[in-house]
């Protein structure tokens, strides 16, 4: 185990994992069953058990445990029925999280995630304080804890998250990446199941060391050419897979629809500052600026317009990308039009981080902007805004 202080700029990879999420929800919902063992699930005869507090496991009781066993085990268990919905909405709460702190997430399911870090530390910190700052914004916001592992690949940051359970935090340094793995069962290598357990057991293969250690043609004429390398690499702390998204994105684009036909020229005006603002804090989380923006306008009648605007250099400032889609308003002839919805796109992505010449026309805005996006990584959406987005107060 690494110190409790530790930390290393070379760990950019966090893999995060809500603590017995669907039991720790019905506990939030529900206070009165503190300290009790709580099993989710049903109760027909053929019920398994979808998920088990810290108490109930205690007993034995585990995940896809025929709930009859985990009755017998934990008579006295607290049964409680699955509520997907609750489930998926406290989800969508811890993402939105992450998503706010690191454009690089990779969603393992509704209750664990990775995440690179790599561009966070020039904002945040360091990556154990990101970590740190992640596992209090989670609490804080919803309630609900998570254990949190930081390593310099994927593999030892999931090992990492599951030595810190529940509620806490492990970063593995760099250098210490093969004391950390090395002592471990084999059982802890990915790929590693019952039956390719029990093959190199019987080449006197106990500890993760013992695989690292193994030339690899003897791997190889026991497991095959491809899961051998892929044991022995990962034994050695290897493993170069990044974030796999969903998806690479072409365009960021942001758009609402009114309740009601608007009109009203100070309305629409707010709607794209709004807009403008949330493309670029998503492009500055991505680390890309744009070349291109695009306004999108579908009028009352439901026809649709849209206007592009090439910029002179690429940007990710909210004011720049607000006033081109302005420009585009205005260049469409839509005041005094009745708009049911208005969107701005971003378009033409690029790596970030550029010169901006000896002269950069949106510094003031930049730096305000990114002052902005460091509040919202710490505390969340909302908390800062532009002045022309706060309402005046109604006369009454």
């Amino acid at each position: 185990m690494s110190a409790a202080d530790a930390d290393d700029s070379r760990t950019p990879f966090l893999h995060v994992d809500l603590d017995a999420f669907f039991a720790s929800v019905e506990l939030l919902d529900n206070p009165a069953l503190a300290g009790k063992p709580v099993v989710v699930g049903g109760l027909g005869p053929r019920s398994v058990v979808s998920a088990a507090n810290y108490e109930a496991r205690r007993y034995g009781v585990n995940s896809a445990m025929p709930m009859a066993l985990a009755l017998r085990r934990c008579p006295n268990a607290v049964v409680v029925p699955v509520r997907m919905a609750r489930y998926a909405e406290l989800s969508r709460q811890v993402m939105s999280i992450f998503d706010d702190m690191t454009p690089l997430v990779e969603r393992l399911g509704i209750d664990e995630a990775f995440l690179d870090v790599s561009g966070a530390t020039k904002l945040l910190g360091s990556p154990r304080t990101v970590a740190q700052l992640l596992r209090a914004r989670v609490l804080t916001e919803t309630g609900l804890t998570c254990s949190v592992g930081v390593a310099s690949t994927k593999f030892v940051a999931k090992l990492a998250s599951g030595r810190s359970k529940p509620n806490g935090l492990l970063v593995v340094p760099a250098d210490e990446t093969l004391e950390f793995l090395h002592p471990l069962p084999i059982s802890a290598l990915w790929g590693v199941g019952p039956a390719t357990e029990a093959q190199l057991k019987r080449l006197g293969l106990n500890r993760v060391a013992d695989v690292a250690q193994t030339p690899l043609d003897v791997l190889q004429g026991a497991l095959g050419p491809a899961l051998a390398l892929k044991l022995h690499s990962l034994a050695n702390g290897i493993d170069p897979r990044s974030i796999s998204l969903e998806r690479e994105e072409k365009s960021i684009g942001h758009e609402t629809t009114f309740s009601f036909d608007v009109t009203d020229q100070l309305e629409i005006r707010r709607a794209l500052l709004r807009q403008a603002d949330d493309v670029a804090a998503r492009l500055r989380r991505a680390d890309v600026v744009a070349r291109t923006v695009v306004l999108k306008l579908r009028y009352s009648d439901f026809s649709t317009v849209t206007k592009s605007r090439t910029l002179a250099e690429p940007t990710n400032v909210g004011r720049r990308i607000y006033e081109e889609a302005l420009a585009a308003f205005d260049a469409l002839g839509a005041a005094g039009k009745r708009v049911r919805l208005i969107g701005v796109r971003a378009e033409q992505l690029g790596a970030g981080g550029g010169s901006l010449g000896l002269w950069d026309p949106d510094e003031e805005w930049r730096e305000a902007e990114l002052a902005v996006d460091e509040v919202t990584a710490r505390f969340g959406k909302g908390m800062l805004r532009p002045a022309a987005l706060v309402k005046p107060p109604t006369a009454g």
